[in-house]
């Protein structure tokens, strides 16, 4: 599974209904279950929020995120989506994998 980081952005400037929480509350009660999101929440300090989505290709996290009844009922406007390469331990923090692209780009000089 790979990890795609969701940014949706220019939240709705109306007050956000009780139904149109709950659904979406109850939307990443069900994404939970199915170990399909990371990390989600509102940025303090704008208009937007983050949901870490994890999904075997593109197409899936484009399609849980559209299913969000956020995005659905136009509470945030837009979003973008794009896959991370998570860098941690256990890839060495993706040092090899940037020594080799430096390397490749520095033979061609």
């Amino acid at each position: 599974m790979s990890k795609f980081v969701a940014v949706l952005q220019n939240r709705s400037e109306g007050e956000l209904s009780k139904e149109l929480l709950n659904q979406h509350v109850e939307h990443l009660k069900k994404l939970t279950a199915e170990e399909k999101i990371y990390l989600c929440g509102p940025y303090k300090t704008s208009k937007s929020a983050i949901q870490i989505i994890e999904a075997s290709s593109y197409g899936d996290a484009e399609v849980i995120i559209k299913s969000d009844p956020f995005i659905k009922n136009d509470y945030y406007k837009s979003y973008t989506l794009d896959e991370l390469v998570e860098a941690n331990s256990s890839n060495n923090w993706l040092l090899s994998t940037t020594n080799e692209k430096i390397e490749k780009r520095e033979n061609k000089n």
